[in-house]
């Protein structure tokens, strides 16, 4: 095993171990003031109080940022709501298109007044040119999110879209996750979360709401059965979003 696979292995371990590691952290630091108190060292502390001061200063310049980064996730929320693609009702036929190859029939007025003016040269009016049809985006798979676990939860939605022919979108709607380090977004071959051959589509953009990513050019919907949230840094599933067949 290479280090690109070891320390995603070793990552998730810690990540996973997270309860008795913080147990185990806050008993080796009472361990710590309980020696130093038997031992003495809290007297020399006192004689040398600037080194004192130093030693916890760089103690909690180390700490502090990990401690954030670790426990922030936990009450730090945040919001965005991007407006949807208009989809295509499919129960509402789409409006027919009159074909401009074929000629409308006269109407009973033009025919009398030809009539009446039999020596006056008929001059075909040109056709008008018709509209292209406007394409309206389409639900091409749907699925709804569910936690990896109890702390992990996950809800809302999950769609592909197709914005345009050919050019796909997914859409997180009505969307609330547990929020995390490291958190990304990605479309998985497994309906039962992240796995081999799984592509990243960008940095989760909010905890809540309702918003979207662009999928990369090429990329077939059909080759993914979920939506993932899934924390690079720990190699931790966060919330999946197996799409209905």
């Amino acid at each position: 095993m290479d280090l690109t696979e070891a320390w995603p292995t070793f990552t998730g371990f810690l990540y996973d171990q997270r309860a008795p590691l913080l147990v185990t952290s806050i008993l080796m630091v009472m361990a710590v003031f309980v020696v130093a108190w038997r031992r003495g060292w809290t007297a020399v502390a006192r004689r040398h109080p600037a080194r004192m001061i130093v030693a916890l200063g760089v103690a909690v310049a180390v700490a502090a940022p990990v401690a954030w980064y670790l426990a922030s996730p936990l009450w730090v929320r945040t919001a965005l709501v991007e407006p949807a693609p208009p989809v295509a009702d499919p129960t509402i036929p789409a409006a027919s298109t009159p074909d401009p190859t074929i000629a409308p029939a006269p109407s009973a007025a033009s025919a009398t007044s030809a009539s009446a003016t039999p020596s006056a040269l008929a001059i075909p009016s040109a056709p008008t040119p018709a509209s292209a049809p406007v394409f309206l985006a389409r639900t091409i798979a749907t699925g709804a999110f569910h936690g990896s676990d109890d702390f992990h939860f996950g809800r809302g939605t999950a769609s592909i879209i197709e914005v345009t022919p050919g050019r796909f979108h997914l859409r997180l709607e009505d969307f609330s996750v547990r929020n995390g380090p490291d958190l990304y977004v990605y479309l998985s071959p497994s309906a039962k979360g992240y796995a081999k051959g799984a592509i990243e589509l960008g940095k989760l953009k909010a905890t809540d709401g309702s918003f979207g990513y662009d999928l990369p050019a090429g990329v077939e919907p059909g080759d993914f059965a979920s939506a993932v949230i899934w924390c690079k840094q720990f190699s931790h599933l966060f919330a999946t979003a197996p799409f209905e067949a």
